[in-house]
C-alpha cells in the first residue's frame, strides 16, 4: 500500500530529477553543481542529499535497489525458463521500475555521453554481474567435469553486453527504435541465430 509520505516523496524526487536533467542537458553534467540543482528545485542541498546520495545518483538512480530487483526477478523465474530468458525478464523489470521510457531515454543519453557517468555505470554493472553469476549457475546446474565452469559468467557478461549495446543504440536513435527488439537482435547475433 502506498502511503501519503511515499507519494509525497515520489513527487519531490521527480521534481528534483526534472530540474537536474534539464540542467545537465543545458549545461552538461560536469558543469552543473549540486548547489544549482538544489537552488533551482527550491530545496536545500541537505534536502537534496536525503533523496539522492550523490550527484551520480540523480542520473544512475539507486543502482543497488535496481540490481537487487534484477537478481530477484531472475531468481523468481520458473525453473524451466532458460538463463537467457530469465535474465531478459530481469532486465525488463529493472528498466521499467523507476521511470517512464522518456525519462529512461534522457538518463541513458546522459550516461552514454558523459565519460564519468559511463565509468560509474560500468562499475555498478560489474557488481550486478558478479551477483548474478551464482544465480545463473544454480539455474544451469553443475558444470561438466572438475574444471571451473565458465558458462554462467559467460552468459551474464553476454547479456549485459547486449543490453548495453541495445540501450546505447536506442538512445542514439532518440528512442525511435524498439529497445526489446534491439536487445533480441544483439543476443541473436552473439548466439549465432538470425
Amino acid at each position: 500500500m502506498t502511503t501519503l509520505w511515499d507519494r509525497s516523496r515520489q513527487v519531490a524526487v521527480e521534481a528534483i530529477l526534472d530540474t537536474a536533467v534539464r540542467l545537465f542537458t543545458e549545461q552538461g553534467y560536469e558543469r552543473t553543481t549540486i548547489a544549482q540543482i538544489a537552488r533551482e528545485a527550491g530545496i536545500s542541498q541537505r534536502s537534496l542529499f536525503r533523496y539522492f546520495g550523490t550527484k551520480e545518483d540523480l542520473v544512475c538512480g539507486d543502482q543497488e535497489a535496481l540490481g537487487e530487483l534484477l537478481r530477484r526477478t531472475v531468481e523468481q523465474q520458473p525453473a524451466e525458463v532458460s538463463p537467457w530468458d530469465a535474465l531478459r525478464a530481469g532486465f525488463e523489470a529493472a528498466l521499467t521500475a523507476d521511470h517512464s521510457p522518456e525519462r529512461v531515454l534522457e538518463l541513458s543519453r546522459l550516461i552514454f555521453d558523459t565519460p564519468s557517468l559511463r565509468a560509474r555505470y560500468v562499475e555498478k554493472r560489474l557488481r550486478w554481474q558478479a551477483e548474478l553469476v551464482p544465480v545463473v549457475q544454480a539455474r544451469l546446474g553443475p558444470g561438466p567435469g572438475a574444471a571451473p565452469d565458465p558458462r554462467a559468467q559467460a552468459i551474464v557478461a553476454t547479456v549485459f553486453a547486449c543490453v548495453d549495446t541495445a540501450t546505447e543504440l536506442w538512445a542514439r536513435h532518440d528512442g525511435r527504435l524498439d529497445l526489446a527488439d534491439l536487445y533480441d537482435q544483439c543476443l541473436a547475433a552473439v548466439r549465432g541465430r538470425d
